[in-house]
């Protein structure tokens, strides 16, 4: 008989506008194209209060629809201290996204904490968006880490 362990995977940066909410809707899209639906739970979230409750920036909105993706009915949430023991991995899009996760978290003690672009062959942080307007580069960055992500899980 086979049983199958669901993965459940949170995407976080600063305000849960760009890049985690475009992290969250490419796996999911990556994880239903490889018929893989009921082995993943996928979210988004932020690390400040900044944007809460807004929805997903119109031009991350835009490219995920390039892609024939949607994020409709996603709105910006806060990364809680509950989220360590309710996800299995907590992807950070840059290094000072980490710093405030293991913040809001107090520790790593099961090593569920990681950035995005270390499941790469170029480890780093994903594009900010929100400060160059290239959401191209976002979308390689986040696409090729969920990619290699679902490769490895």
């Amino acid at each position: 008989m086979y049983f199958c362990t669901m993965k459940r995977i949170l995407f976080v940066c600063h305000g849960n506008i760009c890049r985690s909410p475009m992290a969250e809707f490419v796996m999911k899209d990556l994880v239903s194209k490889a018929g893989r639906d009921n082995e993943f739970y996928i979210e988004s979230a932020a690390t400040s209060t900044e944007e809460l409750g807004n929805e997903v920036y119109p031009p991350a909105r835009r490219k995920l629809a390039e892609h024939g993706i949607t994020c409709k009915g996603k709105r910006a949430r806060q990364m809680t201290r509950d989220d360590y023991r309710r996800f299995d991995l907590l992807i950070g899009m840059d290094s000072w996204n980490m710093r405030n996760m293991l913040r809001i978290c107090g520790s790593d003690p099961d090593g569920k904490i990681h950035m995005l672009l270390d499941f790469t062959s170029r480890p780093g942080d994903v594009a900010d968006p929100w400060y160059t307007g290239n959401f191209d580069a976002t979308w390689r960055d986040v696409l090729e880490g969920c990619q290699r992500l679902l490769a490895l899980y």
